[in-house]
């Protein structure tokens, strides 16, 4: 289930008027500029997170906008704030390359950028695509092309494993009430299904309906929530391993069941320990309008903020950054259109930033987690921009360190992967948790290593000209 567009309709004729914000709620600046700007035939309404390619720029779709059939875009953005529209979604015959993205693509090991969208396709349920920094698109599988649906349909995001392929989930199809699937797929568009939601009788004790992709554990695992079922009804925390064994973590609490507590979630980021955090729609003590919690290393959850608005979106997802707090959007309420806000550890919970609403209407509500570039900044989109009411990119500043991000954040020794970041030329060294590594410099943006042997979990250092990036997350080591 996706926060529908028509929420935001309501009371929501929103302009940007300025490309920067400033809010002096710490000692320190706190600004946010707005990046990019959409205009319809580039995209209307961007959805979702946003990934930084090897490149330096960023990109993401849209699920709306584009071409006549105005069924989304894969765009680009530069650091110069030129957006452009690399393919129209639904632009083949009977939408055989897609239709309606609500989620990022995934940078590969070849650097390319490989996605999933939700809808069309030869199967009507969606397909898997590649689309090349220079616009060249592929498609490489399609959803529900056969009868009965038991891959999955409606595919929710992917993420690159430590092996090379891409995991993700699907919201619906699979073997047991359409109550969605985990599967991989390789780069060639090889479609291997490895779980099928409610699958245990009765209720879908093992959850169903999951609304995004999976994450990867420091320990190699694959970790995700479901929106619903359980023993509780309220969706699950869930864990897959490599081999194929699923279990279940957590039970959050259905709304007629005999519990009370946060239900629903979309989706969980976890942190070095073994910590989960995330947003749900809903908590039944009262709070109808969702939760910030947190589920420790030991399975037990604490609620780290309740919302009491009288609006909409405060189950958007969350982003763990390089400070170790988190940080998410709540997409609009009766005060404003929408706010950041930050978690620490320990539980703190603060607004930091409120997009402004006025008489003239401005401002705009963000959907979608945020995403941490490697310039420490915070990247993340609203639907309704600035006159034009198309939707933007803005980028966020809360004084957080510059990093380097690997590609894949897993993988075994000898295994080549590549390392993202900014003002890399001139780099003299690579360590993978202090075993130093041989590396080849690509650009200013990326580098090519490979992990050395004697290596192990924990973080990829690059010394470059300007001082050491460290990689966040750190990196996983498999066998």
């Amino acid at each position: 289930m996706k926060a529908s567009k028509a929420f935001l309709s309501l009371g929501l004729a929103l302009a940007c008027v300025v490309f920067t914000f400033s809010l002096a709620v710490r000692a320190q600046a706190q600004t946010l500029k707005v990046i990019g700007f959409f205009d319809g035939s580039d995209g209307n309404g961007p959805y979702g997170p946003v990934v930084q390619g090897t490149d330096g720029n960023i990109y993401g779709t849209t699920d709306y906008g584009g071409n006549a059939f105005a069924s989304g875009t894969l765009y680009r953005v530069t650091p110069t704030g030129e957006v452009t529209d690399l393919h129209n979604f639904c632009s083949q015959p009977r939408c055989a390359d897609g239709s309606t993205a609500f989620s990022p693509p995934a940078v590969g090991t070849d650097g390319n950028l490989y996605g999933v969208v939700g809808s069309g396709g030869v199967g009507f349920e969606g397909t898997f695509y590649k689309m090349t920094l220079d616009g060249q698109f592929t498609t490489l599988y399609a959803f529900c092309s056969t009868e009965p649906c038991t891959g999955g349909g409606g595919p929710n995001g992917i993420i690159l494993g430590a092996d090379g392929n891409f995991y993700g989930t699907a919201g619906g199809g699979g073997n047991h009430e359409n109550g969605g699937t985990f599967f991989s797929l390789s780069p060639t568009g090889q479609f291997k299904l490895l779980h099928t939601f409610c699958s245990v009788a009765p209720n879908c004790l093992d959850g169903a309906v999951p609304s995004y992709a999976p994450i990867l554990g420091t320990d190699g695992n694959f970790y995700g929530v479901t929106y619903t079922g359980g023993s509780l009804g309220g969706g699950v925390l869930y864990e897959l391993t490599p081999a194929g064994t699923y279990s279940v973590l957590y039970n959050f609490c259905g709304l007629s069941a005999p519990c009370s507590g946060p239900g629903e979630p979309y989706q969980v980021v976890r942190d070095a320990y073994g910590n989960f955090f995330g947003q749900t729609e809903y908590d039944s003590r009262g709070y109808q309008y969702g939760s910030v919690f947190e589920i420790t290393s030991d399975n037990q959850l604490l609620v780290l903020h309740n919302f009491n608005y009288d609006n909409y979106w405060p189950y958007i997802g969350v982003t763990l950054a390089n400070d170790g707090n988190v940080y998410g959007v709540f997409g609009y309420d009766v005060t404003n259109a929408g706010f950041i806000f930050e978690v620490t550890p320990a539980g703190r919970y603060a607004e930091i930033y409120n997009f402004p609403v006025d008489d003239n209407a401005s401002g705009a509500p963000p959907v979608g987690p945020l995403f941490q570039g490697t310039d420490g900044d915070l990247y993340g989109v609203t639907p309704y921009g600035p006159g034009s009411f198309y939707g933007e990119v803005f980028q966020f500043s809360n004084n957080l360190r510059p990093l380097v991000e690997t590609v894949p954040v897993a993988g075994a020794v000898g295994n080549s992967i590549l390392i993202l970041g900014n003002n890399l030329t001139g780099s003299s060294s690579v360590t993978f948790n202090g075993v130093e590594a041989a590396f080849t410099v690509e650009s200013d943006t990326y580098i090519k290593a490979t992990v050395p042997a004697g290596a192990t979990t924990g973080v990829v250092s690059v010394v470059t000209p300007s001082g050491t990036l460290n990689s966040y997350p750190q990196f996983v080591v498999t066998e």
